[in-house]
């Protein structure tokens, strides 16, 4: 394992019915192949020493002897790869015959057997098969030495603790990897022979990836494939590898020639998980009592690296909180959207307010803010004229956002009202002595601090609530003036990341006809520079101040942001991720450097405005606020993490 990343591979390699010794070849020949990529744990099907399709052969001499020389033969092949790798085969052991799972590392031989034995419909596998229930273990005689056979035995591979079950196991209602995962196995290997059927494939990747959710683990599935007999049944040849919820590779199915799968799974993704999940803790505490972990044998390699591998064998999503696929995009908005609705209406029809103030900057966040009250003033049946809509222009305004601003809340039907802030604010400057042709923090902030003022005004004029625009993202930077537009009575927009307001923004105005004139404007907005708009524009009339300028790309602090608090990463480790998440075309490795150290410093900077945030939806798995998932102390030491 290295940096955490552990590489894993799920293989069928072709065989033939019953003839073990050219199955021995490819096995052999799909080892060294994957020892070449730098696999570091491996998992083949069910019986792929023999092959699955022997039917009464398994209760035949001459079979069983070649299966267990098989085993000598692999054993002594694995003292000369890296690859720790996992074999089907049948094994004897007092009278009875047991399905196993043959584990090889570096010289070494485990077996583990098959706990539950299908006795139905296509499966008869009792004739051949006996059970070998969780927590028992037996001693079989393998080439004149007695090799333990077991069942829930965690092992060590790598750094990392593995469990192994078998085909039927993660069929039935508690499988075996539930409590292996619960003691400990980070890593599940599943050794396969499960035939193919309209249908199946889908029920079983789901299966997969809701066992991989359920147990906090990487799940390796290797089903058996080319060769194997066709008389009743087929065999796709089946190479899938989940985490934690995800599949991250799959092989394609039929093809004799894409029979593997090999991915680098994320250890320290799923440890932190098990550690912030705490329940997870207290079920294995009752239901894990059969499981036993191997002392760690002498002399095997059980460190992590402490530097990643140069190529990482997984897609690092630059953009983790967008959905790569458009209708998951669709999707995600429609449900994001519908929490923000949820929220806000209740608000309202907990206090019986029918009315709303919302500032309209022409921005992303405003726009978002203002379509959302919309939605929720339509669902609520209330007239859209209790929406106050207002607009500030200020020193920093230009025509572009001022035009698009006043154009949409027409559009929309609620009530608008224009309030320039110049006046008031010059005045407040001379009040406290300000230079206003010194454009500080306090110019910034004088204009902020006096558009919340008017907003909450308006509020008691009008018996409303003021409605926040602030993101998630900004949250995180502390990029909000502090009692200015940090403030108000519910933050709508408080769980949105700022990479994710454009595509909810872009969401809403596909529901409208093309060229019409709502959508024409929310494309526009979406297309407008992020700024504060609180320095003049320039001499052309554009704007001059853009927030990406001065705190850097929200794509990388939306990056960062993700990977420290949904996964509780270093900052060497989200560097890391990424370098490999962005070309260096789009981010060198000196700028995601630069921005990941302002990121840092920011956030512990700034917790002091999330602390008192006003109330807002939860939406995703990373959200900010003080009553619920982020608990800081704002004067933390930030040394840690520079």
């Amino acid at each position: 394992m290295k940096f955490g990343f552990l590489r894993l591979a799920a293989a069928a390699p072709q065989v033939k019915v019953a003839d073990v010794a050219y199955n021995i070849k490819n096995i052999k020949d799909k080892i060294l192949e994957l020892d070449r990529h730098g696999v570091e744990i491996a998992v083949l099907p069910e019986m792929c020493v023999t092959a699955y399709t022997c039917g009464d052969f398994f209760h035949n001499f001459t079979l069983l002897d070649a299966a267990e020389k098989a085993l000598l033969d692999l054993k002594e092949f694995s003292k000369n790869v890296g690859t720790h790798f996992a074999v089907g085969v049948p094994v004897r052991c007092n009278g009875s015959i047991y399905n196993c799972a043959a584990l090889f590392r570096g010289g070494m031989l485990n077996l583990v057997a098959k706990s539950y034995i299908p006795n139905y419909n296509e499966f008869y596998e009792r004739r051949w098969w006996r059970p070998l229930p969780l927590g028992i273990t037996l001693q079989a005689p393998i080439g004149g030495e007695s090799v333990e056979i077991s069942t829930g035995r965690i092992f060590h591979s790598h750094g990392v603790k593995i469990g192994i079950e078998i085909c039927e196991d993660l069929w039935v209602p508690i499988p075996p990897s539930c409590r292996l995962a619960m003691g400990g196995a980070q890593v599940i290997l599943n050794l396969s022979a499960s035939d193919d059927l309209i249908g199946k494939y889908a029920y079983l990747k789901s299966l997969i990836q809701q066992q991989s959710a359920r147990c906090l683990c990487a799940y390796a599935y290797a089903g058996a494939g080319w060769g194997e007999s066709s008389t009743d049944l087929t065999f796709d040849g089946k190479a899938i590898i989940a985490e934690n919820g995800s599949i991250l590779a799959a092989n394609k199915r039929w093809e004799p020639s894409d029979n593997t799968a090999i991915v680098d799974v994320d250890i320290h993704a799923l440890d932190r998980d098990r550690m912030h999940t705490t329940t997870f803790a207290d079920c294995a505490a009752n239901e894990c009592k059969e499981i036993t972990i191997e002392p760690i044998p002498d002399g095997l390699y059980c460190s992590d690296e402490t530097q990643g591998p140069a190529q990482l064998l997984r897609t690092i999503d630059p953009r983790p909180f967008v959905p790569t696929e458009d209708a998951a995009i669709d999707m995600r908005c429609d449900e994001i959207t519908n929490i923000q609705v949820a929220g806000l209406a209740k608000r309202l029809d907990a206090i019986n307010c029918k009315s709303l103030v919302v500032g309209i900057s022409g921005g992303l966040d405003s726009t978002l803010a203002l379509l959302v009250a919309v939605k929720t003033f339509d669902r609520l049946n209330l007239d859209r004229k209790g929406i106050v809509g207002i607009t500030m222009p200020g020193f920093g305004t230009t025509s572009r956002t001022h035009d698009n601003a006043v154009a949409l809340m027409e559009e929309l039907g609620v009530t608008v009202r224009e309030i320039s802030i110049a006046d008031a604010v010059n005045q407040h400057f001379s009040d406290i002595g300000h230079d206003a042709s010194v454009h500080d923090v306090t110019y910034e902030n004088s204009q902020a601090r006096e558009r919340t003022q008017i907003l909450m005004d308006v509020a008691n004029q009008t018996g409303g609530i003021v409605l926040g625009t602030g993101d998630l993202s900004e949250l995180a930077l502390g990029w909000a003036t502090y009692n200015g537009d940090h403030m108000s009575m519910y933050g709508v927009n408080a769980g949105v990341p700022k990479t994710l307001v454009k595509y909810l923004v872009n969401h809403f105005a596909i529901q409208h006809p093309e060229g019409s004139r709502i959508r024409l404007l929310l494309l526009d907005i979406i297309n407008t520079p992020i700024s504060p708009e609180l320095i003049p524009a320039d001499e052309q009339g554009n704007i001059k101040q853009k927030t990406e300028d001065l705190v850097g790309p929200y794509e990388l602090h939306d990056f960062f942001l993700y990977y420290m608090l949904r996964y509780g990463f270093t900052p060497e480790r989200i560097y890391y991720l990424a370098r490999h998440a962005f070309t260096p075309k789009e981010y060198d490795s000196e700028t995601i450097k630069h921005w990941l150290a302002i990121f840092m410093r920011r956030f512990f900077n700034q917790q002091f405005k999330r602390s008192c945030l006003p109330d807002g939806p939860k939406v995703g798995s990373v959200c900010l606020s003080p009553r619920g998932d982020w608990r800081m102390p704002s004067d933390a030491s930030s040394a840690l993490w520079k």
